[in-house]
């Protein structure tokens, strides 16, 4: 039988609206603000909108235009170093009462703890614990937060996510019966995690509405529907997690790769597009070098303006070198570029991946390969990056950024596709 654990999961509230809050000396709880690029048009997103706003009815995650506009608020312009700078903060607060290898870091303002060795230390129960961290929070750096407990990692995510919203002290708290009990036929079942609306959908297509519903239902219908991932859905369905904070630090995946993306701000043409994946590759090149790796191929994924028809271009290129040589990659990125795109619509979305990232140590040359040259372009590269480190991201360029339609600049001051606020 599977030993008993106490997991609590912390929430910051509307994380980075409660950052810009504290940093006017307003209160997070009651001051009216979003965040969001004022420079950008009414369509932008906002990234978060203080609690008192969604009292009001605004979603978290809505569109500036979409804010009633009778309603007062403040416009934040987003600080992405600003956010990370508080998230370290907070998670050396964190640090105080639990160790690190039984925290797991879910998010920039959402973490997991397995406490159920520190209780006794403590002479606590779990909600008492996670009173006493929240409050440090509070007290040291001004920022609210919600908690789920769970006997599990799952039950402290749904405690967290759905039961904390309807209690006072924005904490929640779950097993498996008192799940089962309350949110069985709880509705809709995209408030539960890792249910999507497509999921939903395929759900009530089924006639199958509520979690009690999902594990009534004949198993293998669901496994014709959802492939291995019915086990999952099972599962939850029924309040159960075989997946533990150990399991978590001890997961390797079987591949990585490093990627990147970009929105443009209006339609682009095709010879801009291009330029913007050299751009891109070149970034991701220097990536490589940093990290000390290589890659043997790379997916490019073209997305163009929604009003034509041709919603995408999609390729992958092996190359036949194993390396993190900008020169090399690029003649391949940009051949699978010319070979994918179309010429005459705009493009609206730019990803590129480098695929089967793995240690330098594996670098392959093939025959067209000098050596002497890939190793001074390495050396290069790591100048440039070493530069880039001490005085910043556009210290150093190349003349491809200075050319009409590059974004490497602007994006070189950014975090996440936003403003990083240095």
């Amino acid at each position: 039988m599977q030993e008993s654990r106490q997991y609590v999961c912390i929430d910051l509230k509307s994380f980075y609206a409660s950052v810009e809050c504290r940093e006017r000396n307003l209160d997070p709880m009651t001051a009216r603000l979003v965040v969001a690029d004022p420079e950008r048009t009414e369509k932008t997103i906002c990234l978060a909108v203080s609690p008192a706003l969604k009292a009001l009815g605004i979603p978290g995650r809505c569109r500036v235009f979409e804010i009633p506009k009778g309603i007062e608020y403040i416009m934040a312009t987003p600080r992405m170093q600003l956010y990370i700078d508080y998230s370290a903060e907070i998670y050396a607060i964190y640090l105080k009462y639990i160790a690190k290898e039984d925290i797991h870091v879910y998010s920039i303002d959402e973490v997991f703890m397995d406490v159920t060795d520190y209780l006794s230390l403590y002479r606590m129960t779990a909600k008492e614990l996670g009173v006493m961290i929240m409050q440090d929070v509070m007290d040291s750096v001004g920022i609210p937060a919600a908690c789920g407990i769970g006997t599990n990692l799952y039950l402290a995510k749904i405690a967290l996510d759905i039961t904390a919203k309807h209690t006072k002290d924005r904490i929640g708290i779950l097993d498996e019966e008192e799940y089962r009990r309350t949110l069985w036929d709880h509705r809709p079942l995209t408030d539960f995690w890792r249910i999507g609306a497509g999921t939903a959908r395929r759900l009530e297509s089924m006639g199958i509405f509520t979690m009690r519903e999902i594990a009534r239902a004949e198993e293998g219908e669901l496994y014709r529907q959802f492939g291995v991932d019915a086990e999952l859905l099972i599962d939850h369905a029924w309040g159960r997690e075989t997946a533990t904070m150990a399991d978590i630090k001890a997961y390797t995946p079987k591949s990585n790769s490093i990627g990147s993306g970009q929105v443009l701000g209006c339609g682009c043409d095709y010879e801009g597009g291009r330029l913007i994946v050299k751009e891109m590759v070149d970034m991701l090149c220097l990536e490589l070098v940093d990290k000390r790796l290589v890659t043997d191929s790379v997916t490019l994924h073209i997305g163009y303006n929604r009003q034509f028809r041709q919603k995408s271009a999609h390729g992958t290129a092996s190359m036949s070198v194993i390396t993190s040589s900008a020169k090399q990659i690029t003649a391949y990125a940009v051949e699978l570029y010319e070979r994918i795109v179309d010429r005459h619509i705009p493009i609206r979305r730019v990803t590129l991946t480098f695929n089967h990232v793995i240690d330098e140590a594996y670098q392959q040359y093939d025959l067209f390969t000098d050596p002497a040259e890939l190793e001074r372009e390495h050396r290069i590269q790591q100048a440039m990056l070493d530069i880039k480190e001490k005085y910043g991201k556009n210290a150093i360029l190349k003349g491809m950024n200075l050319q009409e339609g590059a974004t490497a600049m602007e994006r070189n001051c950014q975090i996440g596709g936003h403003r990083s606020g240095v």
